[in-house]
This record gives C-alpha cells, sequence and structure tokens, in this order.
C-alpha cells in the first residue's frame, strides 16, 4: 500500500532525532583530523582541468574523505559508491550534495586510491600525522607492545595472469592454512595508538619485523611468546636497542605452574599483568577483517577493493573507543577521547624466591 510522504523524507522536519554513533565518529574525524594540510600533500599530484575545458575532476578534499569512508567502514569500491546514494551521512561528510553534484563512482575512487600509492603519499601523509600526535604529547613511547596477524586474500588463479600475487604466500597456522599478507604493528602502551605497521607475505614470521616495529625510544617492549629470542637478534643489536624485554611465557609453561606455591603464584601473576598491557596491541588487530587486497591480486579482475591495512587502513569502533588511521610504516591518528593511561608505571625491582630471580612489575 502506497502511502503520502510527509515532510521529513525531505529531511529536517523529523519528529524524532537521535545522533547516531557513526555521526558522532564522524563529527570527531571532521574535527580531528588535518584535513587542509592533507590536501595540500596530495593537490600537487591530483589531476587539474584541462586546458580545453571538460568534466572537471571531483575535488581532491572530497576524494580523500571517501577514501578515509572506505577503510572506516570498511567498504568496497562498488560499495563505497552505492552508499553515496544510499547514505545521506556519507554524502554530507564528503561535502557531495546529490541534488547539485555528481558522485563519484566506483572507477573514481579507485584511480585516486592508485594515486595515492603511485607517488607513496600515504608515507607523506603519516609523516604528518606524526608530527601532529608528537606536538599534542599523545604518544608518550615510554612502552611498545608488538604483534601481528594475518590478512587473509583469496588464493584463486582465475584471473588475466593466472597466478597469485608474488607478495603473498600461504601458511599453516594451527592446522589450518591462510593465503595473504601479515600485518605486524607496534602500539604505544599508553594510549593505545598504533605507531607503526609493516606487511609482509603470510609466512613471515613475527619476530623478523621487531626491529622495524620499534621507533627505539621505548624503555618496555611488551610480547607474546611468538618473540622469544628477540633480543639476540641481529637486527635489533645493529640498531642498538636494548629496551626491557617482557615476552610472555610459553602456554605450556603456564599450565604447568603450581598456584600452591608461593613463587609459581607470583610467576603467573606477572603473566596476567603483561597480558593485561599487552592487550592493548589486541584491539587494533581485533578490528581487521578478511580481505582481498589491491596489489596484484585485482589486477584483471575487475580492481574491486576492499579496505585493509596496506598501504593506508583505518582501525575503528564506531562507537568512538578507538579510532586509527595508519600506513604500510608510519605514524596513526589518536582517537578523539583521549583516555587516561590505565598502564602501571615499570620499575626496575626484582624479587628473589628461592634463589630464582622473577622480574616484576610495580
Amino acid at each position: 500500500m502506497m502511502k503520502q510522504t510527509s515532510l521529513a523524507a525531505a529531511g529536517g522536519f523529523e519528529l524524532k532525532t537521535r545522533r547516531t554513533r557513526k555521526q558522532v565518529f564522524l563529527s570527531e574525524m571532521q574535527a580531528i583530523v588535518p584535513w587542509a594540510e592533507l590536501v595540500a600533500i596530495i593537490t600537487p599530484y591530483a589531476p587539474a582541468p584541462g586546458p580545453k575545458g571538460g568534466r572537471p575532476p571531483f575535488a581532491v578534499e572530497t576524494m580523500l574523505r571517501i577514501h578515509f569512508l572506505q577503510h572506516w567502514f570498511g567498504l568496497s569500491d562498488p560499495a563505497m559508491e552505492e552508499a553515496l546514494y544510499d547514505v545521506p551521512l556519507y554524502r554530507q561528510f564528503a561535502g557531495l550534495d546529490i541534488g547539485v553534484d555528481r558522485l563519484p563512482d566506483e572507477s573514481t575512487i579507485l584511480r585516486f586510491r592508485h594515486l595515492l600509492e603511485e607517488h607513496g603519499l600515504s608515507l607523506a601523509i603519516f609523516e604528518r600525522v606524526n608530527a601532529l600526535l608528537a606536538s599534542q604529547g599523545l604518544m608518550l613511547r615510554a612502552g611498545t607492545a608488538v604483534d601481528a596477524t594475518i590478512i587473509a586474500a583469496p588464493s584463486s588463479t582465475k584471473n588475466s595472469t593466472g597466478t597469485r600475487d608474488p607478495e603473498m604466500h600461504q601458511t599453516k597456522k594451527g592446522n589450518q592454512w591462510h593465503f595473504g599478507l601479515k600485518a605486524h604493528i607496534g602500539v604505544d602502551v599508553e594510549s593505545g595508538l598504533v605507531h607503526t605497521m609493516v606487511t609482509t607475505p603470510a609466512n613471515a614470521h613475527d619476530v623478523t619485523q621487531v626491529h622495524e616495529l620499534l621507533h627505539g625510544q621505548e624503555t618496555d617492549v611488551f610480547a607474546d611468546s611468538g618473540y622469544r629470542g628477540a633480543h639476540k637478534r641481529q637486527e635489533v643489536k645493529h640498531r642498538r636497542l636494548e629496551p626491557n624485554w617482557h615476552i610472555a611465557m610459553m602456554p605450556g609453561k603456564r599450565r604447568v605452574l603450581n598456584r600452591a606455591r608461593v613463587h609459581d603464584r607470583l610467576v603467573d601473576e606477572l603473566e596476567r599483568t603483561k597480558a593485561r598491557i599487552r592487550a592493548k596491541v589486541e584491539h587494533p588487530l581485533s578490528a581487521q577483517v578478511p580481505v582481498r587486497l589491491h596489489e596484484g591480486a585485482l589486477q584483471g579482475a575487475g580492481e574491486e577493493h576492499v579496505p585493509s591495512g596496506h598501504p593506508l587502513c583505518a582501525v575503528q569502533s564506531v562507537d568512538g573507543s578507538q579510532t586509527n588511521i595508519a600506513g604500510r610504516r608510519g605514524m596513526i591518528a589518536p582517537a578523539a577521547r583521549a583516555r587516561a593511561p590505565q598502564v602501571p608505571q615499570l620499575t626496575a625491582q626484582v624479587i628473589d624466591l628461592s634463589g630464582v630471580e622473577v622480574p616484576f612489575l610495580a
């Protein structure tokens, strides 16, 4: 049954309104992202109107905002194009008026991403974000937590080249095989901000990239048991990195601890404390979704793109609890609402129990 539409359908005459989490999030991004400075980085490489006229290109800021929307909400190029027609909030954020402006199609969105890749603009963008974090004192740099996750990609060879992406590889985790890349990240343990990100083929071991994830100013590094022996690696010694390493105990060794003994109980409590601090690095990784990346894997396959951690990604919770903008190896933009640090201060105290020295966190 057809029903006559009200003025609310035109917008601005709603009987009841409510600010959604998505609206709050985008308003925060509007305020904290240095749009003018990022646009200035891209503008020299952006297409300009031709001397013979023709259809003018979209504004750089409009395309940059759409690019960020893709990553914040996990939209492929076709899905982003449709979302611009379906979601007025996205058009408002991008500065588009569907009654006046034409909307970019998926090919235009794809070309803008390729523009960023071709000229390495993501690194320049994150150098600026790095400076912004430093100027606001949000990156305390006292400690770093490191971890890695697999970014899945299709292993099919049904494309124009008949091959898999050479930058990706298969690996076995547990009893399951995966194909794709591995994202390695370093997180500031005080603020939970991702300060470094590196991507490798999925079969690269986590510990091989630990030296790339440290900025060199931290006094403490937290990692799971997969990073055992990290302090002995030549890459770490070559950079003269000498932080205090807090590597988790092997799960098998922890399971056999006898909680009835004071020594074992304290060791178990130490592992719990390290795990609570290390949890900061799990939050960004938990927001990762299986994707197929545009580099190589999508050549000849329609160039459809699903946002990922490479080369420009955003990890966020729509409720605003954490928002990061990251690059292949770069700093991250902060969440709008900074939290008070919850990490206990680290000390160099050592508790001597039955002749065994156990490092402890005060």
